[in-house]
């Protein structure tokens, strides 16, 4: 039975497929309830919000599904070099993308470099809601944290690009980790060492963990449908995390020309770039990713996102679609479902068919 894991054992579920938390607005209750009530974990990114807005998503989330749920954070959201960060490091950057805003007729904002990181506090809420998992990525949370997690009976998932973070998360002794590989979309979330030299693939990953860690793996980066469940389960992943998948159903928060965008041939050309946010992440390619190369100094994360946010409003307003970040994974060959139920129900039904199929 190809369903029963230690995964959906762990977190009481009946099929371990998950959906991929995805923060900056992107994740719903909706979305995360279909994921759920069809025997899945769904997931609801939180690392922008504050813990009011936290408490209000977790209110609605429980009016839509009494399965178990995840909600994730970020452990590092601010990034250290934004400490004492130079002006004229700042005001080099907004000369560089000055000629985007121009181009849009706006104005470069003002930008304020003391950004507190919110973490602790949201953290605090975890504890308040008790969702049924509390997923992290960018880092590991205090001892304090995780500990008060296992007292509440929270379980933890942290998220891991190379062997040596998934060792360092299973030190920590989380319940699961998750194996990022570079397919996928959206920020690298790698801790120990940069972005650009933590680009282990999926299945490479997932072999590398199986291989040096007792705790279980969450197979995410590529994988779309059955076809890539079963490959992951058939490597010995104990589950496995849908992002782009479902960016692109009707119950996500992404906008219409996103999905779109995923849906066309365009999809077939994602890059890595820090560009639109101060972080790399995988997007599907545009002007700015083109121009300003990885090596180029933009503004720590998140003031570079603090800076590109009005030029998004802007393009996004007047059509410039060459100009906004559309992330995505790499494998978006296969996208075909617009219903999150329906999504889930063909993963089940097709994945249950292959392991048939081999028996």
């Amino acid at each position: 039975m190809w369903h029963k894991t230690k995964i959906s054992e762990l977190l009481g579920i009946s099929y371990p497929i998950l959906s991929g938390p995805m923060g900056g607005g992107f994740s719903t209750p909706e979305l995360l309830a279909a994921v759920s009530n069809a025997g899945g974990l769904g997931s609801f990114g939180a690392y922008t919000l504050n813990p009011e807005e936290i408490f209000e998503a977790n209110k609605i989330i429980k009016t839509k599904t009494d399965k178990p749920y995840n909600i994730n954070l970020w452990v590092s959201d601010v990034d250290k070099s934004l400490i004492d960060y130079p002006a004229e490091n700042l005001e080099k950057v907004k000369q560089l993308l000055k000629p985007y805003f121009d181009e849009l007729s706006i104005p470069l904002p003002d930008l304020d470099t003391h950004i507190p990181s919110r973490f602790l506090k949201q953290v605090e809420t975890i504890f308040e809601i008790k969702p049924a998992v509390f997923s992290f990525i960018f880092g590991i949370p205090a001892k304090e944290i995780l500990d008060e997690c296992r007292r509440l009976g929270i379980k933890t998932v942290g998220a891991a690009t190379t062997l040596d973070e998934a060792l360092a998360l299973e030190e920590a002794n989380v319940d699961a980790i998750v194996a990022a590989g570079f397919e996928a979309g959206g920020h690298r979330p790698s801790f120990l060492r940069p972005a650009q030299d933590s680009l282990t693939g999926t299945f490479a990953l997932i072999q590398q963990l199986k291989s040096n860690i007792k705790t279980p793996v969450i197979a995410a980066g590529g994988i779309a449908d059955a076809k890539g469940i079963a490959a992951a389960l058939t490597l010995g992943a104990d589950a496995v995390q849908l992002g782009t998948a479902f960016l692109v159903t009707d119950e996500s928060n992404a906008t219409p020309i996103h999905k779109a965008k995923i849906l066309s041939g365009e999809s077939r050309y994602t890059v890595l770039s820090k560009s639109m946010t101060g972080r790399m992440g995988r997007l599907i390619r545009n002007r700015i990713s083109e121009e300003i190369k990885y090596e180029t100094e933009v503004l720590p994360f998140p003031l570079q996102t603090r800076l590109m946010g009005p030029l998004r409003a802007a393009a996004l307003a007047q059509g410039k679609t060459d100009l906004i970040n559309f992330w995505s994974g790499q494998n978006a060959v296969s996208l075909k479902h617009t219903s999150a139920t329906e999504l889930m129900q063909a993963l089940i039904a097709d994945t249950n068919a292959i392991f048939n199929d081999v028996r």
